[in-house]
């Protein structure tokens, strides 16, 4: 096994007590914010170590490639997205704490996406649709990373894909903007140029993210350790247990238990430095 160690601020003599602990042979630099140790050793004391200096640890088999990888698959809101743009669009309509509360209770596992998103839309009843555009256009900030690891998996022939418990008015520009292979994700109602409150169609939540993972991955032919999905709610578990790479990324206690690996200090394109 390799231990990738990763961080914004890495000193050497925490890398040394890390090696250590793990009885790596070597430390090799991979960037100036990741290191890969060969031959690492589980230890108990390690994931303790990183928390305490703000480092992300993964155990990672050697000779892992990137170019095992046929799929990657990303939640948007606080994944690909550094917003959460239904909080943003509430802001708008002047109910963002009410928006705010119901979302973070949704990532928590606390209540039902399916009624969180119901609850939530009905709030922004009323709003005029070029409100969308607005907060498009002046409040979507792609998260840390996202472009350089985007580009770096397109170029290995790797397809991107968003599957959002949001908005196909976010999805479709996004998708647009970063040149993803798919995007899904839910559909306001509009009537006479103003949201109505209401979500046409089936609901994508939790299970609906995990079937159109699994859907998408049959289509292209790939296994599911061919696979990595990315997230940071409770809805995005169902997507995780459908791929073979899991990535908890600055994520809620309740998908950190599920995920493979957890991202907590670093970027999104730091994905990449877990693989060879």
């Amino acid at each position: 096994m390799n231990l990738i160690i990763q961080g914004t601020d890495i000193q050497n003599n925490d890398l040394r007590a890390i090696a250590k602990l793990a009885q790596a042979s070597q430390i090799d630099r991979i960037t100036g914010e990741a290191f890969r140790m060969i031959n690492a050793q589980l230890h108990p004391d390690i994931p303790d170590y990183c928390e305490e200096t703000n480092l992300d640890h993964a155990f990672v088999p050697a000779g892992k490639k990137l170019s095992d990888f046929g799929l990657i698959s990303m939640d948007m809101d606080s994944t690909l997205l550094a917003i959460e743009s239904i909080d943003e669009i509430a802001d708008m309509h002047n109910v963002k704490p009410q928006v705010s509360a119901i979302t973070q209770s949704t990532m928590r596992g606390e209540i039902s996406f399916a009624e969180s998103l119901i609850r939530r839309t009905a709030l922004l009843e009323g709003l005029p649709q070029e409100a969308l555009q607005k907060v498009y256009d002046e409040r979507v900030r792609l998260s840390l990373g996202a472009e350089k690891m985007l580009q770096r998996m397109q170029s290995a022939g790797i397809k991107t894909m968003v599957i959002s418990g949001g908005y196909t008015f976010f999805t479709d520009r996004v998708k647009d903007r970063l040149g993803l292979d798919y995007a899904f994700a839910n559909t306001f109602e509009v009537q006479d140029g103003k949201l109505t409150g209401r979500v046409l169609g089936n609901i994508i939540g939790s299970s609906g993210k995990g079937e159109i993972l699994k859907r998408i991955r049959d289509e292209l032919g790939l296994r599911k350790d061919q696979v990595i999905a990315v997230g940071d709610g409770a809805n995005d578990l169902k997507m995780l247990e459908e791929s073979g790479v899991g990535i908890a990324f600055h994520a809620k206690p309740v998908l950190k238990e599920k995920a493979t690996f957890s991202l907590n200090h670093v970027g999104l394109d730091g994905i990449l430095n877990l693989f060879e």
